[in-house]
């Protein structure tokens, strides 16, 4: 666990102190129809809101309408959904760096108080502005699952424990008239107490770190522990019911991002497997006499494997979010996984 500056941090500090700038929008990965952003008007399934990565450079926040009462927040990156209810606010997930932008945004569309906060999973970088939020709504629910009301307890976590358990024996949350359906994922490709929040009668699924729509997948697959999973996670979303999913980064999700990652995924093993048929293993040391150790098998080989699948891919994804950035080490994850289960 770090406990210093963490990644979100340091991007809302660049942002703040950088001048504004213009930036290239990437091309939708999935043909998508971008709308201006709304706090008023709802987007319809399957819209995007237009020029998000030039926003989340320029703006505090971005707030879009997605149904009657159900808000995409996003700031610095980052992204979750809040609720408006009849006496109050739920919210899901405290994002570091983000609690006066998330009051800012709510405070647009209501006057009620944020009287619930949701962590869904125990990573920082999603929930460590909790004290802050408790701090402006001093009677705050905080609400979690036991999975990560242990992880916060085994891990030593200095963050605000929650005021409520998710019982297992039902798995839901209730706010106000709204039912919040809690559904572990089955495989702990990015973290041990990962669950889909499904906002029941809403259409609205929060899951963050698994699929950033409009995207590639992310770099290291979101900050996963390997590939083992990772398409388990993606098979179990798409099994949900929901037209909006919240991603937790990225745009606003449809399940036309899920065919673009399975798509991309089968691409991308496709490409793996012809590295991995192609770049013999020793290859990449040219003068075994100038090594101290056999580490330089491994590592030279899968850096020329993902190297290969990335150029091997580049033509058809290449102009999309992030390519150079995320699919290198993610074809050398897919290697690994490959290379290890045969």
């Amino acid at each position: 666990m770090f406990r210093t500056l963490t990644l979100t941090s340091a991007i809302a500090l660049s942002v703040a102190f950088t001048p504004a700038m213009a930036a290239n929008e990437a091309p939708s990965t999935v043909d998508a129809t971008y709308v201006a952003e709304s706090a008023t008007t709802a987007l319809a399934p399957g819209e995007k809101i237009e020029n998000l990565f030039t926003k989340n450079t320029t703006q505090q926040f971005i707030l879009q309408k997605l149904t009657d009462r159900v808000y995409f927040f996003q700031s610095s990156f980052y992204g979750t959904v809040f609720y408006v209810g009849e006496e109050g606010v739920l919210v899901i997930d405290a994002l570091e760096g983000s609690a006066e932008a998330l009051q800012a945004a709510v405070a647009q569309v209501t006057d009620l108080p944020i009287t619930a906060l949701v962590y869904s999973h125990d990573h920082a970088d999603h929930i460590a502005d909790a004290g802050k939020l408790i701090e402006a709504n001093p009677d705050l629910r905080v609400i979690a699952t036991e999975g990560t009301v242990e992880l916060m307890e085994r891990l030593g976590s200095n963050l605000p424990r929650p005021t409520e358990v998710v019982s297992t024996e039902t798995n839901t949350i209730t706010f106000e008239d709204l039912t919040i359906r809690v559904v572990p994922l089955d495989a702990e490709a990015h973290a041990h107490d990962h669950a889909a929040f499904v906002l029941e009668g809403t259409g609205v699924v929060h899951v963050p770190d698994v699929i950033n729509p409009d995207q590639p997948p992310f770099w290291s697959f979101a900050g996963a522990d390997s590939y083992l999973g990772y398409r388990d996670l993606i098979a179990q979303i798409d099994g949900l019911k929901w037209d909006y999913l919240s991603g937790g980064h990225g745009n606003v999700g449809s399940r036309d991002d899920i065919a673009f990652y399975n798509r991309f995924l089968d691409d991308l093993e496709a490409a793996v497997g012809e590295a991995l048929g192609t770049i013999a293993f020793g290859s990449t040391v040219e003068d075994p006499s100038q090594l101290n150790g056999h580490t330089a098998y491994l590592s030279t080989w899968i850096d020329a494997v993902g190297d290969y699948a990335t150029d091997k891919l580049r033509p058809e994804y290449g102009e999309y979010y992030g390519f150079e950035y995320s699919t290198p080490k993610n074809a050398e994850m897919v290697g690994m996984y490959m290379f290890s289960y045969r």
